[in-house]
């Protein structure tokens, strides 16, 4: 009853659902990292509001992107007279890890340095993108194949409910590596 209330008002507010999640799950896997790694946030009330604010912008974006990068990766399988629907067990396995490769592939980069650019906004830095390498890195490593698990769900309101909890996910993966 209430998980069909969720998703509901995903479907009803699929955007503002978008930028809400991010904000709250993007900020908290930011958060979790800092914690890991023993090391503050460097945000006050205001600050953390404006991370919040650029988690929910990316939010945004990534929607974006999900809906763009599914037409048009069900363009590209259609043109090769693939399906969009077969795979291992029922599940669109393929077709998930083609969108999820396009995605993290032609959008992810630009996708990053503009999240380094908001985030740099929020922190008052200037030209700060220290790490980026190891950034993009990830799109490969941890997002494709998370990606892949997302786009395997057929429900596309959910996508983003899993999409953001990843960052959560992510933020724990990298704290635990780069621990003081």
């Amino acid at each position: 009853m209430m998980f069909e209330a969720y998703v509901d008002l995903l479907k009803d507010h699929p955007f503002e659902a978008a930028f809400l999640q991010f904000a709250v799950l993007g900020t908290l896997g930011e958060y979790v990292s800092c914690i890991v790694r023993r090391r503050r946030l460097g945000a006050g009330p205001w600050r953390l509001l404006g991370k919040m604010a650029a988690w929910g912008v990316l939010g945004l974006v990534i929607k974006m992107a999900f809906t763009g990068f599914d037409g048009f990766t069900r363009s590209v399988f259609g043109k090769l007279g693939l399906s969009t629907t077969a795979g291992v067990a029922g599940l669109a396995v393929p077709f998930a890890l083609a969108k999820s490769a396009f995605t993290n592939t032609f959008f992810g980069p630009q996708m990053m340095l503009f999240h380094r650019w908001e985030d740099n906004l929020v922190m008052g830095q200037r030209g700060n993108y220290r790490g980026m390498r190891a950034a993009i890195g990830t799109l490969f490593w941890f997002w494709i194949p998370a990606h892949t698990v997302t786009f395997v769900l057929h429900s596309e309101d959910l996508q983003i409910t899993l999409a953001a909890f990843w960052s959560v996910v992510l933020g724990l993966i990298l704290g635990l590596a780069h621990r003081d």
